[in-house]
């Protein structure tokens, strides 16, 4: 192989069609831009969202915010945390309580992280797989 003879494959390079060459080549006279407008002149051409000197869109709809819909708003709490309890009845009012949670939460979920040596009782607080595990072989029971 020698460099004077590599080629790009077949198809893989196009040429750019060269406008304003005659009208032969179809790309003649008005060099596919149509007649007359803003659009068939040099430098014509608006900014994005412009609508002709109409308000545009974005400025006549109310800015209202962006709310995510399958937002989390509970917070995690890890096995770690749990050790530092001293109630063995675990409900979203003893988090709050204990300050480990804000008082505005109405979630809790407990994750797997750490180790929990203490046996709980968890009433309607949600619990990751792997947390669940750990809390059954310790005794804990969750309902």
């Amino acid at each position: 192989m020698y460099l004077n003879s590599i080629k790009p494959s077949e198809g893989s390079k196009k040429f750019k069609v060269r406008v304003g060459r005659g009208m032969g080549s179809g790309m003649g006279k008005t060099c596919g831009r149509g007649h007359k407008g803003q659009k068939s002149r040099s430098g014509g051409f608006h900014k994005i969202g412009f609508e002709g000197g109409q308000m545009p869109i974005q400025r006549r709809l109310p800015k209202r915010g962006f709310v995510i819909l399958r937002k989390r708003e509970y917070p995690n709490i890890r096995l770690n945390d749990l050790n530092s309890l001293s109630e063995t009845q675990i409900t979203i009012e003893t988090l709050i309580a204990t300050n480990i949670v804000p008082k505005k939460t109405n979630k809790v979920k407990i994750f797997k992280s750490g180790n929990c040596t203490k046996t709980f009782n968890f009433k309607n607080i949600a619990i990751s797989k792997g947390a669940k595990d750990i809390l059954l072989a310790s005794g804990s029971t969750i309902s």
